[in-house]
């Protein structure tokens, strides 16, 4: 799963500004859409050689976050028996107050009174979407599944895992430097990572600094701000998003975490954002180590399809996730392996620091 085309156009929270009757479920019906294409799968993938019962849905980033959501869809349940959220683990719907603010916006830029609101529907979807990206900038984090209290009733993940999929299998993971995809100055100096992170934990900025530095001496800045700021949003939200699923005690959840690096422009990215993505599919360019991870992670998505176990000969004993052990399969060069509790000093540190907003949330 991907994102959806345009967020205002799945997400538009309208039912709180007296829209009429038929915009009630506007800011929930990306996730209805969705909840119908695996109503459809159910009632028709037999006819295409596949089994109704046994159904996996997996995501990555905003398809992750979509995951997610379906996971605590009352009107899902049942529709999927496995699933996997890679770098997307979504924790809190849009709360409603602030879901109508960001459709006040899109009507104001629009031109568009509340008065008027089932024009919307005459309007082309190119100038809502130019629209949108005035008001939100090219990627629309703000336009997200609303907390409706009705299609969706309760959080995903907050403050524990949703009853609707107590019995499904997880797969859990974040790429070490998933947050490079929103850094764009590849070239920074070592001071700008300390003013970045001045700007966003003030006090704590030097010792964050600092801490990372002992554990990573070699690491570009650029690379070094990433991975930080990736510890403390997609890093942080998925060991939280396991570890509820793990104390609901119903059905395993499998974490990895995604090390290995692109070789691609001399390396600059590292392990970023979206990097499994092609390798769980098998994707890889050959005469590289790619091939290696793309056979690991591909085989481990094929038996977890099957049986929502993920163990596989390509691949050292990977166990279920606990706040005990925390088993974590990390894909990395020269080679895969299990480690528990990884990097366990900075996951510490994240936990004593106030919450804050995810950096792509």
């Amino acid at each position: 799963m991907g994102r959806p085309p345009g967020g205002a156009i799945a997400y538009l929270h309208l039912a709180d500004l007296g829209a009429p009757p038929e915009f009630a479920h506007s800011g929930v019906a990306g996730i209805m859409d969705l909840t119908a294409a695996l109503q459809w799968v159910r009632e028709n993938i037999e006819n295409f050689g596949g089994d109704p019962g046994n159904v996996m849905i997996f995501g990555q980033s905003g398809g992750g976050a979509k995951t997610s959501v379906l996971l605590a869809t009352p009107k899902a349940k049942g529709l999927f028996h496995r699933a996997a959220v890679q770098s997307g683990s979504l924790l809190r719907l849009t709360p409603r107050e602030r879901a109508s603010a960001h459709a006040e916006q899109l009507l104001q830029q629009l031109q568009m009174p509340v008065s008027r609101i089932s024009e919307l529907q005459q309007l082309p979807w190119q100038q809502i979407l130019e629209a949108q990206a005035v008001v939100f900038g090219v990627n629309p984090f703000g336009l997200a599944p609303v907390l409706d209290g009705d299609y969706l009733p309760h959080e995903p993940f907050e403050p524990q895992a949703p009853p609707e999929s107590a019995d499904i299998p997880m797969i859990v993971s974040s790429t070490l430097e998933d947050a490079g995809l929103v850094l764009t100055q590849f070239g920074l100096t070592e001071s700008a990572p300390q003013t970045t992170l001045q700007e966003r934990f003030q006090d704590q900025a030097a010792p964050m600094l600092s801490l990372y530095r002992k554990h990573y001496p070699d690491k570009s800045p650029y690379r070094m701000l990433a991975m930080i700021l990736t510890d403390g949003g997609f890093r942080r939200f998925a060991i939280q998003q396991a570890e509820r699923k793990a104390a609901q005690a119903s059905a395993p959840v499998y974490m990895y975490q995604w090390d290995w690096e692109s070789a691609a422009f001399g390396g600059r990215y590292g392990a970023t954002h979206g990097l499994d993505v092609g390798a769980s599919f098998r994707e890889a360019r050959a005469g590289n180590d790619e091939a290696r991870v793309a056979h690991e992670l591909s085989s481990a998505w094929v038996a977890f399809a099957r049986s929502g176990n993920p163990n596989t000969p390509a691949l050292p004993s990977w166990p279920s996730y606990d706040i005990r052990t925390r088993a974590t399969m990390v894909f990395d060069e020269p080679t895969t392996h299990l480690q528990n509790d990884p990097r366990s000093q900075l996951r510490q540190f994240w936990e004593k620091m106030p919450q804050f907003a995810s950096l792509i949330g």
